[in-house]
């Protein structure tokens, strides 16, 4: 989706260089194993790519690091949670009832350990038909909006299922980056400035 292949170099510390593309850094297993082969870990080597993943990369001077986790209360989660300090947590999750109990678990699990959830976003939530303009609700209509009244969180935003959100993330070229002026990306713009909202302010 960034647009990014291969493996990272070392610097003289031994420390990994993340790719970058588009003026932002990335980190991923992905960059560290073959393309086609599963990552099958669990427990304590899961625990230790993360670690590797956070701690022996040289990121530099970040604004922010953004930590994409798979959907559940698993093992990644819980590390994370409880090895770095998070400033918050966003759940994403389509409007379908069987995505929106890994949701609200999601941010049970992140209440637990004391990490404040930000706020919701709805993915995939309308498609438009590009020809006559009608618009369906594949997976439900308001699930995570529900979800969010029943959790007391915020809406952020809706990202809706569209084929150029599909296209410029297959080839590379994020459609924040490659069609900025659109519907599709104003929709990513405005979750973006929801978050940066809601975000504590760092110490100057």
């Amino acid at each position: 989706m960034m647009n990014l292949k291969g493996n990272p170099e070392l610097t003289p510390k031994n420390l990994m260089r993340p790719l970058k593309n588009y003026g932002i850094a990335c980190m991923s297993m992905g960059f560290l194993i073959e393309e086609t082969a599963p990552v099958v870990w669990r427990g304590l080597m899961v625990m230790s790519a993360v670690e590797k993943l956070l701690r022996q990369v040289d990121w530099g001077q970040l604004d922010y690091l953004v930590i994409d986790m798979p959907p559940g209360t698993g093992d990644v989660q819980l590390s994370v949670s409880q090895n770095i300090p998070i400033a918050g947590a966003v759940i994403v999750s389509t409007p379908q009832d069987v995505a929106l109990l890994d949701a609200h678990k999601g941010a049970e699990m992140f209440r637990k350990v004391h990490v404040p959830v930000l706020g919701l976003v709805q993915n995939m939530s309308v498609f438009q038909c590009p020809k006559c303009k009608h618009e369906t609700h594949i997976f439900g209509t308001d699930g995570v909006k529900d979800l969010a009244k029943t959790l007391g969180l915020d809406i952020l935003g809706d990202v809706p299922l569209h084929i150029n959100i599909r296209e410029t993330c297959d080839s590379g070229q994020p459609v924040v980056i490659s069609q900025p002026q659109s519907d599709a990306a104003k929709a990513y713009h405005k979750i973006a400035m929801e978050i940066l909202r809601r975000l504590p302010v760092p110490p100057a």
